[in-house]
């Protein structure tokens, strides 16, 4: 997208966006939402943070904060403005966002369900939290000590590398 005062382009971004969410129908991190827009059509970073912004302040958006992360999801009132607006987005667009998404909502998917971070909790000591969502809800997670940053960063890397053959073990042996 080039940089431009079209109101006609920036509108139509907008509604890209609205578009983009109610057919994704979860929230999204800002990273997220970026990244699909831009498969789907280059789009300048600083325009879309004003685009957010634009949304939320007028209430077609939703942001909220889990877990140190920021989230979007789609009004009802962001839904309603998708449907009188949709014949603004080209039908090469809507095709590619439809045809994008499948493929970019699995990905998305996979990396939210396992996630591994860790926090100092005394000079020497560091808190590592390892775990497993399924939608937006935990359905496993682990916290260890490490006494060193290097021991924590390999220990979260292995989790998020092998978490698919870690947790059947932990639950089998919890279940003996």
């Amino acid at each position: 997208m080039k940089l431009t005062t079209n109101k006609e382009e920036l509108a139509e971004s907008k509604v890209l966006i609205l578009y983009i969410l109610s057919k994704i129908n979860k929230p999204v991190t800002n990273f997220e939402l970026l990244d699909l827009i831009q498969s789907i059509e280059d789009m300048n970073y600083f325009y879309f943070q004003q685009f957010l912004a634009d949304l939320k302040e007028n209430r077609y958006l939703l942001e909220y904060e889990q877990e140190k992360q920021t989230y979007y999801a789609i009004t009802m009132s962001g839904r309603e403005t998708v449907k009188l607006t949709i014949d603004m987005l080209p039908g090469s667009i809507k095709d590619k966002v439809d045809g994008t998404l499948k493929d970019t909502i699995r990905k998305i998917e996979d990396e939210e369900a396992v996630y591994a971070d860790f926090f100092p909790s005394k000079e020497d000591e560091f808190m590592i939290k390892c775990g497993i969502k399924e939608d937006t809800k935990k359905v496993f997670e682990v916290q260890v000590f490490s006494s060193s940053r290097e021991n924590s960063i390999k220990i979260m890397e292995n989790w998020k590398k092998n978490a698919v053959t870690i947790y059947p073990k932990i639950v089998e042996m919890l279940n003996k």
